[in-house]
């Protein structure tokens, strides 16, 4: 429920509402504006509706938030979220390039690809210390002294890192060493994770699940706003349909749509979404042009060695290549690169 108060209420009738509000079990939300000032009421709509706020004198209108999702939606927040990755703002006025190896195989290995990723404009460094893989013999990372490998080579770049949590226990570990925190795909339902990531105190990268609809999508998002974490990127990396061609298919029609219904940034990942390195420049080159506020790409500095995701993976040369292309279509949808 949303609960506008009218120009003149009493300067006491906030508190008093949402003291009010929390006295019946639910959870009051404030958001002062500069004309108005907005009251929320999340929690059982039967409560809601007993409450009879509209009858307040302090109350100008209230309106119940239609979609499943409450604290995501643009009806309880109207204005875009901008979300600070150490320092690189996801959803402000400029594209955000996100980039780096699948995994940290070596402090070499990373620091190339890292140095290479970031030379050619991007600015947060991705790769995981966790990977989930789909076979038990995949590699699937170096764990703690990958986690420390992958702040060491952030550091000296200067680069913030987002990087993937797959277990509620390593939460701390991950956290302590990364700027921003993934939520992969397979985990997008992994409902205990997604609560326990929302009180980490840290940036969420939200992936959408292979087999996700929208709604599904944004409401994980909506676990990890109800457990404190007001600072969610979600990420479009394909879905799996009947389609065998490419790894998945990239939905860029998810990026228009989802920011008409909600206030988060969405950053796109051709990588995943396509699978097929050559497919990746124009993937990417389409996702901006749809309106993402970001990138997600893959930079190894020899795919055909990559313990992982080679064959998504541009190298150096494809990655500049890509982010020269880029710019001309970046500043045509009023959204340049730094």
């Amino acid at each position: 429920m949303i609960i506008v108060l009218k120009p003149d209420a009493p300067a006491d009738s906030a508190d008093r509402l949402l003291a009010r509000i929390a006295d019946a079990g639910l959870q009051p939300l404030h958001m002062p504006g500069s004309e108005r000032v907005v009251l929320g009421a999340l929690g059982d709509e039967r409560i809601l509706s007993e409450l009879a706020i509209d009858g307040d004198p302090a109350v100008e209108s209230v309106k119940p938030i239609l979609a499943p999702y409450k604290l995501v939606s643009r009806e309880m927040h109207p204005h875009d979220t901008v979300v600070n990755v150490g320092g690189v703002a996801v959803g402000g006025a400029k594209l955000v390039v996100i980039a780096g190896p699948c995994a940290v195989e070596s402090q070499e290995q990373l620091y190339d690809s890292a140095k290479a990723a970031r030379d050619a404009g991007a600015q947060i460094l991705r790769a995981g210390a966790y990977k989930p893989r789909t076979s038990p013999y995949g590699f699937s990372g170096h764990g703690p002294a990958g986690l420390t490998i992958l702040r060491e080579v952030a550091d000296e770049l200067g680069m913030p890192v987002v990087t993937e949590v797959m277990d509620t226990a390593d939460i701390e570990a991950v956290a302590a060493q990364a700027d921003a925190l993934q939520i992969g795909a397979r985990n997008m339902q992994n409902f205990a994770l997604l609560r326990a990531v929302g009180k980490a105190g840290r940036p969420v990268l939200l992936k959408r699940g292979p087999a996700a609809t929208i709604q599904e999508w944004l409401l994980a998002a909506e676990y990890l706003l109800s457990a404190g974490q007001a600072e969610v990127i979600l990420c479009e990396r394909g879905i799996r349909t009947f389609e065998t061609a490419t790894r998945n298919t990239l939905d860029l029609n998810a990026v228009p749509y989802v920011k008409g219904k909600t206030h988060l940034p969405i950053v796109v990942d051709p990588s995943h979404g396509t699978g097929i390195r050559a497919l990746v420049p124009a993937m990417a080159l389409a996702g901006v042009a749809a309106g993402a506020d970001g990138l997600m790409v893959e930079v190894h500095r020899d795919p055909a060695r990559a313990l992982s995701d080679g064959a998504q993976s541009l190298d150096p040369a494809g990655f500049s290549a890509m982010m020269g292309a880029l710019r001309p279509v970046a500043s045509a949808v009023g959204r340049p690169l730094p």
